[in-house]
């Protein structure tokens, strides 16, 4: 035997209430993301540094010293007069860099993104806002050091197969024979 379940026939208005006010909550929390996302939050006061490669560094990199993120990048642009990367960057207001310090661009891992590593140096003049860093190392990218890495081994392997070639070869030209492998006698004598 078949039993009629009564089937209701409209919303209930509370929980359109509800559901329209998740769905206008989760856009409003979209809205406010996408327009903090590009904004920019300086925390400190800038400074530049000039790079001969910048490769994979970004607006929004880390600035770090001893490890501990102080700052963001938060501009990069070429110089079209020295064809390098002038990149500016901010540091923590409470960290003061000595005039003499270094910044160089490294990586976390072979395969990480890149930051700014920053090595103070020994100077008591410190560094003020807005001034350039002087000492300056740029990335090294992977792809440069594979190829400076086979380059260096087939040069090597070039030049023992060279020296190899010229051993067998006599004054005129011609292969010497391999010297003879015969035992030696009891006077020295073979």
């Amino acid at each position: 035997m078949v039993t009629a379940v009564p089937v209701r026939g409209g919303r209930n208005p509370v929980e359109l209430t509800a559901g329209c006010a998740v769905l206008a909550l989760l856009g409003g929390l979209l809205t406010y993301a996408v327009i903090d996302k590009g904004h920019r939050h300086e925390n400190g006061y800038r400074l530049a540094a000039s790079f001969a490669h910048v490769d994979g560094l970004s607006v929004g990199s880390d600035v770090r010293l001893a490890g501990v993120t102080v700052g963001q990048v938060v501009d990069e642009q070429v110089d079209p007069a020295s064809f390098k990367a002038n990149v500016t960057f901010t540091v923590r207001p409470d960290i003061h860099l000595p005039t003499d310090s270094a910044a160089i661009i490294t990586s976390d891992s072979l395969l990480g993104g890149k930051y700014i590593a920053l090595s103070p140096g020994g100077n008591d003049a410190m560094l003020h806002p807005g001034a350039t860093i002087a000492e300056t190392q740029g990335s090294i990218s992977l792809e440069q050091l594979l190829s400076r890495f086979i380059f260096s081994v087939t040069d090597s392997m070039t030049r023992t197969n060279q020296q190899r070639a010229n051993q067998g070869q006599g004054a005129g030209g011609q292969a010497q024979p391999a010297p003879s492998a015969a035992p030696a006698g009891p006077g020295g004598q073979p």
